[in-house]
């Protein structure tokens, strides 16, 4: 991954946080975002990250238990230009059913738009950085952050054509053999442009295993129609490391004490 911020201004940049889940796995009452990670919930350092990469606009998608969830990221309220909304997600139909539901909040948008996971605390503002100039840089309608795992398992797995170009995102539950064998994965983290991926979403199907509406699904739409998309691996895959279970939290702490 090689960053290129002089690329593209953050501030052009919207970003829709996805933080409606439960997070059953967490065995925890708490929204899934609101669960802690050294002392601070998992949203409120996804909010930190994306704050100090200069993202100003913030779109967040809230649903189970959302009061608590807005509590955590109301005090970013008061930082210096920060334009922050909530968009609720009445029921958790999937990521793309999830990014509808900010339509009403980035009606006056043109421009990139970047989905983020509320549950990814460990992807760094530079990273995020780096996300967005590729994508500005590419002339792409759709670009996504892959990672290398050595473990990809749970994973959506990136597929690419011969040129090496970002062809499909197959989840686990739908993927072959042979697609499961693939170790890059998608991290959940994506840039489109407003408005028109709002019309691209509404074309997402739910034919498949778990019935759902899948955001990779728009990237395999864009794909379709011959325009451009392309994903951009990252250097350190520690970073895509998300929150799925208590084991995942303790692994994350250990992570940060080590960066520190």
């Amino acid at each position: 991954m090689h960053p290129q911020s002089d690329q593209a201004d953050p501030r052009s940049c919207a970003v829709v946080i996805l933080a409606a889940g439960k997070g059953t796995r967490m065995k925890s009452e708490k929204p899934k975002v609101a669960v802690e990670l050294a002392g601070k919930p998992l949203l409120a350092h996804v909010l930190d990250h994306l704050y100090a990469a200069g993202f100003r606009k913030f779109s967040i998608i809230v649903g189970y238990k959302r009061e608590q969830v807005q509590a955590i990221a109301e005090p970013f309220r008061s930082r210096p230009d920060v334009d922050l909304s909530f968009a609720i997600q009445e029921e958790q139909k999937g990521t793309a059913h999830a990014f509808l539901s900010a339509e009403g909040t980035l009606r006056d948008h043109v421009g990139p738009v970047m989905v983020a996971s509320g549950d990814m605390p460990a992807i760094r503002p530079e990273t995020y950085q780096a996300l967005a100039s590729f994508h500005a840089t590419g002339a792409n309608r759709a670009t996504v952050l892959s990672a290398m795992l050595e473990d990809p398992t749970g994973y959506g797995r990136i597929v690419r054509d011969a040129a090496h170009k970002l062809s499909a995102i197959v989840e686990e539950k739908d993927a072959s053999e042979q697609t499961r064998a693939i170790h890059e994965v998608n991290t959940g983290t994506y840039i489109f442009e407003c408005p028109e991926v709002f019309s691209v979403l509404r074309e997402v199907g739910s034919n498949n295993a778990q019935g759902e509406y899948y955001l990779p699904d728009v990237v395999a739409l864009y794909r379709a129609r011959g325009q451009g998309v392309n994903a951009l691996s990252l250097d350190d895959s520690g970073e895509a490391q998300g929150v799925n279970s208590p084991v995942e939290l303790n692994r994350l702490e250990e992570r940060l004490k080590a960066m520190r």
